[in-house]
């Protein structure tokens, strides 16, 4: 706030628009900020009958909220700057001036690595961001310094573009958090490394043999659930499986701090060679196609010719169209059988 003032002040006793725009530039910062604080304290509300998931996601409302500061201060900034290409004024700079923009540089600089070491401790996204942006916004102001001493040593007038310039890159930043804060709220694809370490803690359980159908489900920041599919063996009791679903759930918490809310269970064959047969000529059949990415949750009851399996169709084929295909195919090579698929989504690698 007191960058914001020291700035304006300057700005318009100098008659600078590029130190005005910096002073919006910082004041829309200090706003972004106290929005963020408010945002993070309603986030931070114990869960109620309500809300028993907590009310984890009001921080990406609030994140929108800033993104709409952002871009509505980056774009009256650019309006100002463009009147003052086509209208140029000639900006009167100070020793003072030059000392307090040049103060600014240097504020920002020890403000931007203080914040972002914070949220690298406290392990907050959105404090890291602010540290990275205000180190950014050192940058600009930097620029505004350059142009002011370009002025006066030769005459030539830049800020009116340096002004430009800097509500182009406010604009953007504007744009990045509205789309980065509409992912989140939308839902994004899992984090790949976030996904292979999952399925790697569920697979070395002798037990299980595959993983599958991740997803997780996310009610702010640090707050994610999970559900998942597991393959294990038809041979395992509803005590045995009890048993491991609660020692893996206990594993994943630990060692990422997610909440494996829901575990679905495949069943595969153990004592018949026909039916791994089966398995292995479904397989080929259906990985085949470009479109089918995975196969799994295969079982086969021969006595009762009844046959099931999952197949992981990509977003290249509409689901219904590749789910047709498989079943003629099935009904040409297992006429006998009663054949379920079922078709999952790309969701997670």
């Amino acid at each position: 706030m007191l960058l914001a003032a020291f700035k304006a002040v300057i700005g318009l006793m100098s008659n600078s628009i590029a130190v005005t725009l910096d002073a919006v530039n910082n004041l829309s910062d200090a706003l972004s900020s106290i929005i963020t604080i408010v945002g993070t304290k309603l986030a931070g509300k114990l869960p109620d009958k309500e809300h028993p998931l907590g009310y984890g996601r009001i921080e990406y409302l609030s994140a929108l909220i800033v993104a709409g500061i952002v871009l509505y201060a980056g774009i009256t900034s650019a309006v100002e700057s463009v009147k003052k290409i086509i209208t140029p004024e000639e900006p009167d700079y100070s020793m003072v001036a030059l000392v307090i923009i040049a103060s600014a540089v240097i504020v920002k600089i020890i403000l931007g690595k203080y914040v972002k070491a914070q949220g690298e401790k406290v392990n907050s996204g959105s404090l890291v961001a602010s540290g990275a942006d205000a180190m950014f916004d050192a940058v600009l102001s930097f620029l505004v310094l350059v142009s002011a001493i370009i002025f006066l040593a030769t005459g030539i007038s830049l800020e009116a573009y340096v002004g430009a310039l800097i509500s182009v890159f406010i604009i953007k930043s504007g744009i990045d958090m509205i789309r980065d804060t509409l992912d989140e709220i939308l839902g994004k694809r899992t984090d790949k490394a976030i996904s292979k370490q999952i399925k790697e803690i569920l697979t070395s359980e002798p037990e299980v043999r595959g993983a599958y159908d991740l997803i997780l489900y996310n009610y702010g920041p640090n707050k994610d659930l999970a559900s998942v599919h597991i393959e294990l063996p038809d041979t395992m009791s509803v005590k045995d499986v009890d048993k491991l679903t609660r020692k893996v759930e206990a594993k994943i918490y630990e060692q990422t701090g997610i909440i494996l809310a829901g575990m679905g269970v495949y069943s595969y064959n153990t004592e018949d060679s026909e039916a791994a047969r089966m398995q292995n000529e479904v397989r080929e059949k259906v990985l085949a196609h470009d479109w089918a990415l995975q196969f799994h949750g295969f079982y086969v009851d021969i006595a009762a010719k009844e046959m099931r399996f999952d197949v992981v169709i990509s977003f290249d084929i509409k689901p219904q169209e590749g789910l047709q295909i498989l079943y003629e195919e099935m009904k040409k090579a297992y006429p006998e059988y009663t054949v379920h698929i079922i078709s999952d989504v790309d969701i997670s690698d």
